[in-house]
């Protein structure tokens, strides 16, 4: 692996570490609105960004490469409305689409065969991620601001474990 390719690696380690922080602010922010659902969502989200994280974590240490920790940005505290908030993680998942895009790209550039294999399961896994946040959003957008479609959704994102 290039020098240049380990450290798109570490980045985009980093990046998902700080996805499990954002959506643990994000879950702070909406159980602040006593929407315990959506809560348990992005906490739940958070904890499957950690893991994502690890996978980086152990596919550098398989590779005999070493991982390496960046300073992380304070995650936002206001998000607006309930909807908002997912908007956000949606921009956010584009956001580590477009990393996890220019990853692979650098990777076949280099034709590192183990990391484009390794990142196979990444690309399928922001297609599911999009479509997720995009599919809530439109619930959300037809609760339009009444709190028994908001309060419906979110008794039905407690269920996501």
């Amino acid at each position: 692996m290039s020098e240049k390719l380990i450290k798109k690696m570490n980045d985009q380690f980093n990046n998902e570490l700080a996805s499990g922080y954002a959506y643990l602010a994000m879950s702070a922010y909406v159980k602040d609105m006593e929407l315990e659902g959506c809560a348990n969502f992005f906490f739940q989200q958070a904890k499957e960004e950690f893991e994502h994280a690890m996978k980086f974590y152990n596919f550098l240490f398989d590779t005999d490469h070493k991982v390496k920790y960046q300073a992380m940005e304070e995650p936002k505290e206001e998000y607006g409305t309930i909807l908002e908030v997912f908007k956000e993680a949606l921009e956010h998942e584009k956001y580590i689409t477009k990393c996890i895009r220019e990853l692979y790209e650098m990777a076949e550039e280099e034709k590192n065969y183990e990391v484009i294999e390794f990142l196979g399961w990444f690309i399928k896994e922001q297609v599911e991620e999009e479509d997720t946040f995009r599919s809530l959003i439109t619930k959300f957008e037809r609760a339009n601001e009444s709190w028994s479609g908001i309060y419906l959704l979110d008794s039905l994102l407690a269920k996501r474990g």
